[in-house]
């Protein structure tokens, strides 16, 4: 029944995907035949689940590329479905109907909320959690609520690998016992940095304020509670050195290995390290993990870049504070003339709540040479006001893609978009009707 199951909703999934359908509806039509199908889906993988606030569609997309250079299949949720209808459509997509699954890869984006009902069916090889940030408040309530739920989830698989970012103060003393192996920066990617949006610096255990032998970004790095003693875990994999850091890739030493990350900002450093980190929990060489991380290519909607007849348009999604001041510091080192422009909606994807962007810091892009700022979205007046506030003055507003895409177009040079998540599907979704981009889901 399984078999039959599957092979149905692959062939709806294969229609849908032909009509510019969704990605979850193969995953929903399986469930609702077969509720338990995701332990049948399985079965014979190595399974890697990837969880956190920011980081979690790269993370995944990196490492499944990095696992691709064993010469084993890897298969990963390329859409950024996260909840379990997408995680079961992203297997049954993959499912081979006329060969045995064993010991291929299977790496599975799961949202935080969510993982707990993940865990419960199935046992992970490795779950790498990536940070806790402010996010989504409608559905996630504050840091700690996030974070136990992503402890709930994790003591449902005990036998799994956790893979944490050393530096979220919120993953240092993890509640599970699992063996862990610990990811972070042993050097600053830059000078200078002080907390942002005051969100985790504050001891977990006493409620004393943090000092820091150095900041990454937001409230991550090398922190210690001077009340209790708590600090940092030591680091089984870091990043030791950083030879340079443009608008458009990095290049760092991990561990002692030299890697150039073809993408832009702290925070995609951070990505290929948790990446990395899973590999060496995994078994993969030095030389494959390399390999992997430097033939990544850009994830869609997460600094892309599409041409728009000659204009050259990077989507960067955005959708809370502490990603978007990444994201927007990310393309503070270009030095050429720019456009910039913000799509805000708040659907269901996004967080009804959209009063985050009055902690995000857009008058950094002040200092960029700025020629054009756009605007759209559900919340483009919300948004325009708030660039007002922050300096902007010359603001265009754009209630139709068609709108903007005829303006993009005659930007010339580079823009930098900014979205929030329904946002950037809706308008990529939009430019593939347009034949500007190829493939609407990676």
């Amino acid at each position: 029944m399984d078999y039959i199951v599957i092979v149905f909703a692959k062939f709806v999934g294969f229609i849908s995907g032909l009509l510019g359908g969704g990605t979850n509806l193969p995953g929903q039509i399986a469930l609702k035949f077969r509720p338990n199908i995701l332990k049948r889906l399985v079965r014979g993988y190595r399974v890697i689940l990837v969880t956190g606030t920011n980081g979690k569609s790269t993370t995944t997309s990196i490492l499944q590329n990095i696992l691709k250079q064993t010469g084993k299949r890897a298969v990963f949720s390329a859409s950024g479905a996260n909840m379990k209808g997408g995680v079961v459509s992203c297997l049954i997509k993959n499912f081979p109907l006329f060969r045995k699954i064993d010991g291929d890869f299977a790496v599975l984006e799961v949202d935080e909320a969510y993982m707990r009902h993940i865990t419960a069916e199935i046992s992970p090889e490795v779950i790498a959690v990536t940070n806790i940030f402010r996010d989504q408040l409608d559905r996630y309530g504050e840091l700690d609520k996030t974070l136990s739920l992503i402890e709930e989830a994790c003591k449902k698989a005990p036998d799994a690998t956790l893979v944490l970012n050393g530096d979220e103060a919120m993953l240092g003393d993890f509640v599970p016992e699992n063996k862990r192996f610990y990811y972070g920066f042993s050097v600053p990617p830059r000078s200078g940095e002080k907390p942002g949006n005051a969100e985790g610096t504050f001891c977990k255990n006493c409620n004393t304020p943090y000092t820091y032998n150095f900041l990454t970004f937001s409230h991550l790095g090398d922190y210690s509670c001077p009340g209790c003693g708590f600090h940092r875990p030591d680091i089984d994999l870091s990043v030791d050195e950083i030879f340079s850091i443009s608008q458009d890739s990095s290049h760092v030493s991990m561990g002692g290995m030299s890697v150039s990350v073809p993408q832009a900002g702290a925070y995609n450093i951070y990505n290929a390290l948790c990446a990395a980190a899973c590999g060496k929990v995994l078994g993969v060489s030095d030389e494959e993990i390399k390999k992997g991380i430097e033939g990544q290519k850009s994830k869609f909607g997460r600094q892309e870049t599409v041409d728009i007849d000659g204009t050259s348009l990077r989507i960067i999604l955005i959708k809370n504070p502490a990603g978007a001041e990444e994201a927007i510091t990310s393309v503070l080192p270009d030095k050429d003339e720019v456009s910039v422009g913000v799509l805000l909606n708040d659907n269901v994807g996004d967080g009804k709540d959209v009063s985050w962007i009055y902690d995000v810091e857009f008058e950094k892009l002040s200092t960029l040479q700025t020629k054009n700022v756009l605007v759209g979205g559900t919340r483009a007046y919300d948004m325009a006001v708030r660039l007002k506030t922050a300096g902007f003055e010359n603001l265009s507003v754009y209630i139709s893609y068609d709108e903007l895409l005829e303006t993009i177009k005659g930007c010339g040079g580079k823009v930098y978009l900014f979205v929030t998540y329904s946002a950037m599907t809706g308008f990529r979704k939009f430019l593939h009707g347009k034949k500007y981009i190829k493939k609407l889901w990676f």
